[in-house]
């Protein structure tokens, strides 16, 4: 019970907000989090706003996520198999495959629920790596610590832009970007380009820049070539951006159904 109020203080982010979760009171979390700390002998939980591990909090976060996991799947087991629960599973994944391929994997499994992140593909293990996430879409082939890595293809991007943008060249003709971990439009221009930047946080905000003839971008390939309100500045040139699923190396039924999900969706959206 104390791991259960440790996870959910730090996913709730607050004590109150972890109370009304676990339909428990403040003062019972407060207990049980002193407890667990006295137990451990050191402090677990930065009281901030919100609460977050400290160094020692951080070694038990992903411990709790998989002992929580597997006791909800045996309580699922045990009232009748997963077909009946609700576990709910949380997983980062980059912007572009949210918004292309990733969502019909989830929409195959209606007995679970989903806490979705959302980060750059070159950081989204980095949640993993912390405990808060169960599983990831991610650029690094390096298997994190206590999890498994698996390749799931290639996502395709194109550079284009709208038939009305005055393009006079990748050095002086604005380019759009996610945000600043963005590194795609630069690894496609190559080193010493630095034209303008525009930063659009939302993949569909993204497209819609790109379509109004903000600057010009790199997008997926299953986009660029669906929409006839985008031209390619470079037919024949392109870059494919390795992708691989990184999920906790536990036996999980749910897990497992999720990865079988993943992958039969990425094999068909995917390059090989």
């Amino acid at each position: 019970m104390q791991l259960a109020t440790f996870q959910a203080v730090i996913e709730a982010g607050s004590f109150d907000a972890a109370a009304r979760a676990m339909h428990v009171s403040p003062s019972a979390v407060s207990q049980r989090i002193k407890a667990l700390e006295q137990d451990v002998g050191q402090v677990l939980v930065r009281r901030a706003k919100p609460c977050e591990p400290t160094e020692a909090g951080r070694a038990l976060v992903r411990f709790a996520g998989q002992v929580g996991l597997l006791e909800r799947e045996a309580l699922a087991a045990a009232r009748g198999g997963l077909a009946g629960s609700r576990v709910r599973v949380s997983v980062v994944v980059n912007a572009d495959s949210l918004h292309t391929w990733f969502m019909p994997a989830l929409a195959r499994l209606p007995h679970l629920v989903f806490d979705l992140h959302q980060d750059d593909q070159e950081y989204t293990a980095d949640l993993l790596r912390a405990g808060t996430v169960m599983a990831a879409v991610t650029s690094q082939h390096v298997a994190v610590q206590g999890c498994r890595v698996e390749r799931l293809g290639a996502m395709r991007y194109l550079a284009v832009a709208a038939p009305s943008l005055d393009f006079q060249g990748f050095a002086t003709t604005p380019v759009i970007l996610l945000n600043r971990k963005d590194e795609l439009q630069h690894r496609f221009m190559g080193p010493g380009v630095d034209p303008p930047v525009h930063y659009v946080p939302a993949a569909a905000s993204f497209v819609d820049a790109v379509r109004l003839g903000l600057g010009w971008a790199l997008v997926p390939e299953q986009i660029a070539r669906a929409d006839s309100r985008l031209v390619e500045l470079t037919p024949g040139k392109h870059l494919d951006v390795p992708l691989y699923w990184q999920r906790w190396r536990i036996e999980s039924d749910v897990l497992t159904d999720l990865t079988a999900a993943v992958k039969e969706v990425a094999a068909t959206a995917l390059r090989s």
